[in-house]
């Protein structure tokens, strides 16, 4: 109850802010995922952008546009209109992939931040034919062989790759990077066994295991995922620092008005409030995570520093 009184609090403050937009929108919003139908990113901006399309008695149209670590999708919306009209729909790798690739944009200059939205953790998966059921095997398997190992991600930059990274860190082993184009890419190669692992969010990880195709591992949070409580997080399991969130959020093109920004925000807020929406993230193993565009901005910051650190460690490049 106290996080609904916060979000409701915040959606309040916001609408009070963004009173010259009010009436915003008055058309169609289009919604870019830069990343493939199907993936964790795509599901959430789904289920999210329903709840605004209500909230706006207005279409909230979600268009993929995947490739290049989801800079093709991103240089689009950094083209569009400073309207509202147009919006990106990214998660970590929007931040990240500055630290690996020279961009057709600038994250901070060419983009407005409007909020997070929600954040998941990842699962560490294997195929279930594989037949490695810890993360201490598979570590064994690793060290015993260097460079063996493969892991997939859904791209190099992304935040399944910085994971994946930090995970051999801490693990001290070597493997072999596998880029793919999207989530469900990596994850197929990974249940056929054309490749060793990789980190899967949590509701893609938890169907495959459902369904007996892949194994989980562990977890990259503090705490074990309701969606699959008999997992371990990576702690427990003996590695530590290998927490790590998927987070999606909103941005808008550089120069869309403030009032608008500030209007979006507050309506993600209110749509985050409504107990549906919460199940429904819940169901899919996520928590909402909102911040004043402000404070959005900053954290921003912070998150490419981070990637920026890795990248320089572990020396990632752009594939």
């Amino acid at each position: 109850m106290k996080a609904l009184r916060t979000l409701l609090a915040l959606a309040a403050a916001l609408l009070a802010a963004a009173a010259p937009a009010q009436d915003f929108p008055a058309r169609p919003v289009r919604i870019i995922v830069p990343y493939t139908p199907g993936s964790g990113t795509d599901i959430f901006a789904r289920v999210v952008s329903q709840k605004l399309g209500e909230l706006w008695s207005q279409q909230a149209v979600v268009e993929n546009r995947p490739g290049a670590s989801g800079s093709i999708g991103s240089a689009a919306v950094a083209k569009a209109p400073a309207d509202g009209y147009t919006l990106l729909w990214n998660s970590n790798a929007f931040l990240s992939s500055s630290a690996v690739y020279r961009l057709p944009y600038d994250p901070v200059k060419d983009f407005v931040p409007i909020t997070p939205i929600m954040r998941q953790p990842f699962a560490l998966v294997i195929g279930s034919a594989a037949g490695v059921r810890t993360v201490g095997e598979l570590v064994a398997a690793g060290r015993a062989r260097p460079g063996h190992l493969t892991y997939a991600s859904a791209g190099t930059g992304t935040a399944t790759h910085f994971v994946a990274e930090k995970f051999r860190l801490a693990a001290g082993m070597e493997a072999v990077h596998v880029p793919y184009k999207g989530g469900p890419e990596a994850h197929n190669d990974v249940i056929a066994q054309r490749v060793s692992y990789w980190f899967a969010p949590v509701v893609m990880a938890s169907a495959g295991v459902r369904e007996g195709r892949v194994v989980a591992l562990g977890i990259t949070s503090a705490q074990r995922s309701a969606l699959l409580p008999g997992v371990p997080t990576m702690s427990e399991a003996g590695l530590q620092g290998v927490d790590y969130s998927l987070w999606n959020g909103l941005w808008a093109p550089a120069g869309t008005p403030a009032a608008v920004v500030e209007k979006i925000s507050a309506d993600v807020a209110r749509a985050l409030a409504s107990p549906d929406l919460r199940e429904k993230l819940g169901k899919l193993g996520a928590e909402p995570m909102l911040m004043a565009p402000a404070d959005f901005g900053r954290f921003a910051r912070n998150e490419m520093e981070e990637a920026l650190h890795i990248a320089r460690v572990v020396g990632i490049k752009a594939e």
